[in-house]
């Protein structure tokens, strides 16, 4: 039988996978995908499943699932230097900065509580409350699909970008095989910059606060929008913030009403809110009639309610996107990956 993609997924929608493959060692999952490429056969590479809409037709092609490359491996500890740690793909996310957070390794702390595996962070630059996993990576070894060589990039090479990377930009070219992390050492966190973290820890913007406390503080606030996995919530059948914060030119940022955010950039351009573009747009939270509709609790998570289709899904997301583009002539760019489907008509 088909392995059933919805079974992989924290929107818990997705058709079957014409063939499903789990590599247990990198050499396996380089010698797959490269046997694909070969045959010419479509690849998609999955990990925690968690930034993905996959179609109700699924995924015509090969699925390679990296969720048994297991591993961190501390290369070096030094008071002036920091830690040196070194982790495979595979690895699920949210563990390791648990355990990072134990072992007083500063920079990913207020990252915690978001689902997936390792490989995928460098990819979207998975960032939240201030922080962002670029600030703490040193560099990627990926398989060069393209060049058919395991290459090592610098973080420089990465060429990170809100929620952007070189990876994201080629798709299909890189397969992230482990990650290594450069952190500084010490009990109390990175500088706080997140307003609405700071004030739950009572702190001000730019002060520190005591790593555990930032993880427990995170999590909380992560609970209370629905971002935290739990298969007895429905609010958190998502994949998480559907859309990013759209970064625009000032032109069209003054245009937008008096009270909508504005976050100048150091381009030029100002960053502001998709959630509240979508508030004010007339899309408030629970707002939906079917089996998709948007969190209760975040206006930013289209949620499956029990029973959805990706085409639920989509279009719920292409209805919030095209009122957000009528009513401020901004379109809204979706965060997770869609895997042949698409919002536009």
């Amino acid at each position: 039988m088909a392995e059933r993609l919805a079974d992989h997924t924290t929107l818990r929608v997705g058709g079957p996978a014409r063939n499903w493959v789990e590599p247990g060692t990198e050499a396996e999952l380089i010698d797959v995908v490269r046997a694909a490429d070969a045959a010419g056969e479509p690849v998609l590479v999955l990990g925690g499943g968690s930034n993905v809409v996959v179609a109700d037709a699924g995924f015509d092609g090969t699925v390679v699932h990296t969720g048994r490359l297991r591993g961190v491996h501390t290369e070096d500890v030094a008071a002036c230097s920091g830690a040196f740690v070194n982790v495979a793909a595979g690895e699920p996310w949210d563990a390791f900065v648990a355990a990072t957070v134990a072992a007083e390794r500063v920079g990913v702390e207020a990252l915690s509580g978001i689902p997936g595996l390792v490989g995928a962070t460098p990819i979207q630059n998975v960032g939240a409350y201030g922080q962002e996993v670029s600030q703490t990576i040193a560099r990627v070894r990926v398989w060069d699909r393209q060049e058919l060589r395991v290459v090592t990039r610098s973080a420089a090479e990465c060429h990170f970008g809100y929620r952007s990377s070189l990876f994201k930009a080629v798709p299909d070219r890189f397969v992230v095989l482990s990650v290594s992390f450069q952190f500084a050492l010490g009990t109390l966190s990175a500088p706080v910059r997140y307003a609405e973290l700071a004030r739950v820890l009572g702190v001000e913007p730019g002060a520190r606060a005591p790593l555990a406390e930032v993880r427990e503080a995170v999590l909380e606030l992560r609970r209370g929008k629905g971002m935290v996995l739990d298969a007895a919530d429905r609010d958190t059948w998502s994949a998480g913030s559907f859309f990013t914060n759209p970064v625009v030119d000032p032109a069209l940022a003054d245009a937008l009403p008096g009270d909508a955010p504005r976050y100048p950039q150091p381009d030029g351009r100002v960053k502001t809110s998709a959630a509240w573009l979508i508030e004010h747009a007339g899309f408030n939270r629970g707002y939906g009639s079917g089996l998709a509709r948007l969190s209760t609790r975040h206006t930013l998570a289209v949620t499956n309610r029990g029973g959805a289709s990706a085409a639920d899904i989509v279009a719920l997301a292409r209805e919030i996107r095209d009122g957000v583009r009528h009513a401020y002539g901004i379109s809204l760019v979706p965060e997770p990956v869609l895997i042949a489907t698409t919002l536009d008509p």
